[in-house]
């Protein structure tokens, strides 16, 4: 390809992008207006660039260089307002996205701070430690949400005064559904050799014992991690430590579940279509938390999912009621 790809242009391929891989996030996102549908999408785009490096096969040092050049290319595009290069279309689309609705700078560096955090083999003692990667990864896309949501044309803020908090209960509302994903997924990231769930929790429930999983909550190799051969174990060992993961499932969501209360507070302060958006968005999560509370053998077993019915519903639901 040669020349500079068009805006419109862009935007398509970024929202082709969001309708293949956001699986929940796509529900929500197709209830807003043309233009701010599309700045979402360009920055679920760029968010899905930056995973995929975490999550792919390529050496821990190439992945480090991969996120190192994507950090310069958003700074410079935060700084100047141009694409690092025309002819990619998602920066191209974020450009024009930053530029329309005054996205936080920073936030989606934080987000590449989050994923460096999974390619150091960071591991988290305490629980504190784990709201720490994510606000990263998740708190910050809330508040790029947030700016798309709730900024006028200009680059006006809809409600300046209560902009701060709606800052931090989108940052609270990111720490819910990433917790949620968390407890979605300890098979498959103990299988990719992750672990998430705090170790000081893992020992408390049994799942450890003595100074397994201690020293966690810093940057190092993955041999510094609570150990996801052990966890693996423990998944398949079909004896107390499955117990004890059921009942630390249960804890870990219920304390999720007061991040959720306290994250969808902002639903009330946006207008009526930001608030259905971030509705079904998180409605769905939320319902996935009840499923996983309910069950925790079945979560895991394996990842727990709804059905494409079961989303819809939820995001119908979030347009006429006006809750998650």
């Amino acid at each position: 390809m040669t020349g500079a790809l068009s805006t419109a242009q862009a935007y398509d391929r970024c929202e082709a992008i969001t309708r293949e891989h956001a699986a929940n996030f796509y529900y929500g996102i197709r209830l807003l207006a043309r233009e701010r549908r599309r700045a979402m999408c360009a920055a679920y785009a760029f968010a899905r660039r930056i995973d995929d490096v975490g999550d792919g096969d390529l050496a821990p040092q190439r992945k480090r260089e991969l996120l190192d050049e994507a950090a310069a290319q958003l700074a410079a595009l935060e700084a100047g307002g141009r694409p690092a290069s025309p002819q990619d279309p998602v920066l191209v689309a974020l450009a024009d996205a930053h530029a329309r609705f005054r996205l936080p700078p920073g936030a989606l560096g934080e987000l590449i701070d989050g994923v460096r955090m999974d390619v150091d083999g960071v591991s988290y003692e305490r629980f504190d430690d784990l709201v720490v990667y994510c606000r990263r990864v998740a708190g910050a896309i809330g508040r790029v949400c947030l700016a798309i949501f709730a900024t006028r044309a200009g680059g006006v803020r809809n409600d300046a005064e209560q902009w701060p908090r709606m800052e931090g209960l989108a940052d609270d509302l990111g720490v819910a559904l990433q917790v949620t994903n968390i407890l979605r997924d300890v098979r498959e990231d103990a299988e990719n050799g992750r672990v998430y769930l705090p170790g000081e929790d893992l020992r408390r429930f049994g799942v450890l014992a003595g100074e397994e999983g201690r020293r966690g909550g810093g940057r190092g190799e993955a041999d510094d991690m609570p150990s996801a051969a052990l966890l693996r174990a423990r998944l398949d060992d079909g004896g107390a430590s499955v117990d004890g993961l059921v009942a630390l499932v249960r804890f870990e969501a219920e304390r999720a579940e007061r991040w959720f209360a306290h994250g969808l507070e902002l639903v009330p302060l946006l207008d009526r279509r930001s608030a259905a958006c971030v509705s079904a968005m998180a409605g769905i999560y939320h319902r996935l938390l009840g499923r996983i509370e309910a069950d925790p053998q079945r979560a895991l077993r394996g990842r727990v999912s709804l059905s494409g019915g079961e989303k819809a519903l939820v995001a119908v639901r979030s347009v006429v009621t006006g809750r998650a």
